[in-house]
């Protein structure tokens, strides 16, 4: 694969490998995950963790080499054999990443993790030799608060128990297990590894108010971390071509998901761009009530109730109070302000800039984000998740403010920062939401005016057959106002507003074959930026969650082999450790945008189960493989539903 194209001092000719070569600037898909379910790092090929945020996902960064260089924060463990190599891969069924560098002297095995239940954030790193013997060096650069505080460092302990303490503003990590120096700002240690030895190294965050806490047993820590995940993973329903992939990312999913709130991140990081060098650089480090909502709706689909319920529980808190105050996004304890800044100090990946903390897309009205929820919640029920009065009320609340407020146009799905607009998708939202009140009503009893949830449902579905649809052409549109088509449209037979083989899908399909797919693997664009109207200058790769949605749709309309095709494709662009961003450059293979991407990964798993679901089909099974809203009904494309199959 070729390099990305980067700018300023960075930039790289054929044949030298300057930029990419250097520890501190591996690309996207050169990184792992590692993570205890409060937050997460990410460690490259060449053993350096390059972004952490400690102790939750959106706290201000400890490491951020990513964002930056290696004096922005970063923390690498490899051998100093420059020409050593390397092999990684989780051990099964967690998120323990195991690393196996090979050097002229030796072979040592590098374990990465970060204890799951534990009562502070940490983050292990183990050395073990393996043959031979092989020198180790480590580099830990410290800088608290997005590489804005230099911290106060200092040697405690002694040679029986060395530690490392920093300290800056509200912060502190004690490093513990071997005795760095100084030098330059940064502390270095070196060590040779025998045959059978383990060097142990582990990193603590805790307030710096109090006092540091008892160092980590890394024995105890590796394997309750371990059978915590294997447990988790276990209890997943996965079958079918795509097992390993589903599987994979459903780990991603938990592994984004906040163990005490409930609520799932976007991506774990911000500011990767979709334009290298350009400005479409954003914070994905919060809860977007759609992509909470289809993570759920994943979650459902493989049998994980207790998540159901943990989301539930953080969706009620977050919404809770007048409806007319629903944001489409929150912090992970729900919180509401997510006000969005510069961070000018930092160079950016690729020299992106500007480099962002917050979304300043909080404060945008998407009317799509109501049929998210209810949709999510229906599927909760059906799930046999015990619906009470409070739940209930909200919901109907919800349904209340739709009922008053379903004409107004928004920003969409996608964010834009353009006016807004009557988006097709937006709308047929909210024809999901009034579904799902009257399938609320009528199926499990609750009280509603079903009869005019019924009447409004009907009325969406009619604006959107006068305006969404564009006769010319064959297709849905984009919004009212415009012929172009978009990527989310894909999702209206998903949510049961029409059939996957209905005409009118079949021609909005050839619209976006035709306008949207771009690369010899034909991946999908969102829309076209071309005309400008998102608000923002430059343009932007495929979107992975889109072509996943195409996968689903050739799946659910009888194209099995161009489903299996495309989704081969797709899972192909994982790295070798099975994450996805959001985007991929399909000029060089490269992955852009923020990662993991949990929208990525969300849409892996239902375009996984629309195959598994058509092949099942296609051979004469039975299935009741959950949809992508979770549901087990057949759906008949008409406002309604036709029952569920025996």
């Amino acid at each position: 694969m070729r390099a990305l194209s980067v700018r300023g001092a960075r930039q790289r000719c054929d044949p030298c490998r300057e930029w990419f070569d250097r520890p501190m600037t591996q690309r996207i898909e050169d990184h792992a995950i590692i993570g205890d379910c409060h937050t997460a790092a990410l460690v490259d090929r060449s053993g350096t963790i390059d972004w952490a945020c400690l102790p939750r996902f959106d706290s201000p960064s400890t490491f951020a080499a990513l964002l930056g260089d290696e004096h922005d924060g970063h923390w690498t463990l490899r051998p100093t054999d420059q020409d050593a190599t390397a092999v990684r891969r989780y051990d099964e069924d967690t998120l323990v990443l195991t690393t196996i560098w090979t050097t002229a002297t030796g072979v040592v095995e590098v374990t990465d993790f970060m204890p799951v239940g534990a009562h502070r954030a940490s983050i292990v790193r183990r050395v073990r030799g393996l043959r031979g013997e092989v020198e180790v060096r480590q580099a830990i650069r410290i800088r608290f608060d997005y590489a804005r505080a230099l911290p106060w460092v200092r040697q405690v302990g002694d040679d029986d128990g060395p530690a490392l303490v920093a300290t800056a503003g509200p912060g502190s990590v004690i490093v513990t297990g071997i005795r760095f120096h100084a030098d330059d700002h940064r502390h270095v240690a070196t060590r040779t590894v025998h045959d059978g030895d383990v060097l142990d190294t582990v990193l603590t965050w805790y307030p710096s108010h109090r006092e540091p806490p008892e160092p980590v047993d890394v024995d105890d820590a590796l394997a309750s971390t371990r059978r915590w995940w294997r447990d988790w993973a276990g209890s997943a329903r996965v079958d079918g071509r795509y097992a390993d992939a589903t599987r994979r990312s459903l780990l991603f999913l938990r592994a984004m998901t906040h163990a005490e709130t409930g609520g799932v991140v976007a991506a774990a990081t911000t500011s990767l761009p979709e334009d290298p060098g350009g400005e479409r650089n954003w914070d994905y480090r919060y809860v977007w009530l759609r992509d909470a909502s289809l993570a759920l709706a994943s979650m459902i689909a493989h049998g994980y109730r207790d998540e159901a319920k943990h989301w539930r529980g953080w969706l009620l808190r977050a919404i809770a109070g007048d409806p007319a105050d629903v944001q489409i996004m929150y912090g992970i304890a729900g919180e509401r302000e997510l006000p969005e800044w510069e961070l000018d100090h930092l160079a950016g990946y690729a020299d992106s800039k500007p480099v962002r903390v917050g979304n300043g897309a909080y404060t945008q009205y998407q009317g799509d984000v109501f049929g998210e929820v209810l949709a999510a919640l229906h599927d909760a029920r059906e799930l046999g998740v015990e619906e009470n009065a409070d739940s209930w009320a909200l919901q109907r609340a919800l349904l209340g403010y739709v009922e008053e407020h379903w004409k107004e146009p928004d920003n969409g799905i996608w964010e834009m920062r353009g006016p807004r607009r009557d988006f097709t998708h937006s709308r047929a939202m909210v024809w999901a939401a009034f579904d799902r009140g009257v399938a609320a009503v009528e199926e499990f009893g609750l009280e509603g005016p079903a009869d005019r949830w019924r009447q409004l449902r009907d009325a969406v579905r009619a604006e959107i057959d006068e305006h969404g649809w564009n006769a010319e052409r064959g297709s849905f549109r984009q919004h009212y106002d415009t012929d172009e088509v978009d990527a989310s449209l894909l999702v209206l037979p998903q949510i049961g507003f029409c059939r996957a083989d209905d005409p009118r899908m079949l021609g909005t399909v050839a619209a976006i074959e035709q306008d949207l797919r771009v690369g010899d693997d034909g991946l999908v664009l969102r829309y076209r930026t071309t005309s400008g109207f998102d608000g923002l200058s430059g343009s932007e790769h495929p979107f992975l969650a889109c072509s996943f949605w195409l996968v689903e749709q050739y799946a659910a309309s009888g194209r099995i082999e161009d489903a299996e095709k495309l989704m081969d494709v797709l899972v192909g662009y994982a790295n070798d450790v099975g994450m996805l961003s959001e985007e991929i450059d399909v000029a060089t293979g490269h992955h852009i945008g923020n990662t993991p991407q949990a929208l990525s990964h969300l849409t892996l798993v239902s375009a996984a189960d629309a195959i598994a679901r058509a092949r099942g089909a296609a051979a004469g099974h039975r299935t009741r493989t959950p949809q992508h809203d979770g549901s087990t009904h057949s759906w008949t494309g008409e406002g309604g539903r036709a029952g569920v199959p025996a």
